[in-house]
């Protein structure tokens, strides 16, 4: 039966690490679907007929492209399955370049939030912000890595515990040492306000943070901040991670054996599941791009006679 074939790829699939939400619907919906048509293989046809009824063209490219990957790795095994054209629905994105943060933004983003506004029920709100900002832009913690540490996450040495979180990976992440002593000085303020609930940042109802909060607060800290106010586009708070890695980049110099280190060592300190991930900030500042174009001009001109 078809519906076991999409339970077995569905269940080795999660055993890599993968989540699968979405697609494991759409593949067990498409099962069904064909079950019913009495189909046992993957048939392209059905295939375009199932995803062409999704309402956006989004949608649409989604449900090809999840019972595509099914197909190609059934089709291992059985050549009745066949592959559909992962292109028909395909709609081309382009990828919003993230806002790189200047150091001196960073220093009157922390001051701003140090400004924000204090709440009787939260009397830690101000700290509580300062350090979570703080704690992402020189770490490059995740935005949900970051409100999800709990306590016994900030270990001996220096050193976060950050648990299984995107792709179902954990890692340490090592703190610079001003970054350590500023954690140290907020847990001893925060551990005034126990409670019964151990994360790391609390909210005024004393557990831990929602994002729509952080998110709110990120905005307001980039108004008194003044950070690119007439921008039509509003810097993110996730652009705090882009810029911690750009930045890192940039002090890799141009050498091939030094870019290389780097990249695999900042691949592992962010959480990337693929190093094609990591590649992608080569292009987000004029100061990378000008370092590329020297290296390659060096070449050329080495190998000129």
């Amino acid at each position: 039966m078809l519906i076991d074939d999409v339970e077995r790829y569905i269940a080795l699939r999660r055993s890599l690490g993968f989540q699968l939400k979405k697609a494991a619907r759409h593949l067990q919906t498409f099962a069904g679907l064909a079950a019913e048509k009495g189909e046992r293989h993957i048939r392209a046809v059905t295939v375009i007929e199932w995803a062409a009824t999704a309402p956006t063209p989004d949608a649409r490219n989604r449900r090809i492209s999840d019972i595509a990957r099914c197909a190609r790795f059934l089709r291992a095994e059985d050549e009745g399955h066949e592959i559909p054209p992962t292109s028909l629905f395909a709609t081309p994105k382009q990828r919003p370049a993230p806002y790189i943060y200047a150091p001196d933004e960073l220093v009157r983003m922390l001051d701003a939030a140090e400004k924000l506004r204090l709440l009787k029920s939260d009397p830690l709100r101000r700290r509580t912000f300062v350090m979570l900002f703080g704690l992402i832009a020189t770490t490059g913690l995740r935005v949900s890595e970051a409100i999800n540490l709990r306590l016994g996450d900030v270990l001996p040495g220096a050193v976060l515990q950050i648990r299984e979180t995107k792709f179902y990976k954990s890692r340490l992440v090592p703190l610079h040492a001003t970054v350590a002593e500023a954690l140290d000085r907020y847990l001893d303020i925060r551990r005034h306000f126990a409670g019964s609930d151990d994360h790391l940042f609390l909210s005024m109802e004393g557990k831990g943070l929602h994002y729509s909060t952080v998110r709110s607060a990120f905005h307001r800290t980039l108004q008194l901040a003044n950070i690119a106010s007439g921008r039509a586009r509003r810097p993110r708070i996730h652009d705090l991670r882009h810029s911690f890695a750009t930045r890192v980049l940039e002090q890799c110099g141009t050498k091939r054996d030094k870019v290389a280190r780097h990249f695999v060592a900042l691949s592992t300190y962010l959480g990337h599941a693929d190093i094609a991930h990591t590649y992608w900030y080569l292009e987000a500042t004029p100061e990378l791009m000008t370092d590329i174009a020297a290296a390659a001009e060096a070449l050329v001109t080495e190998a000129a006679p």
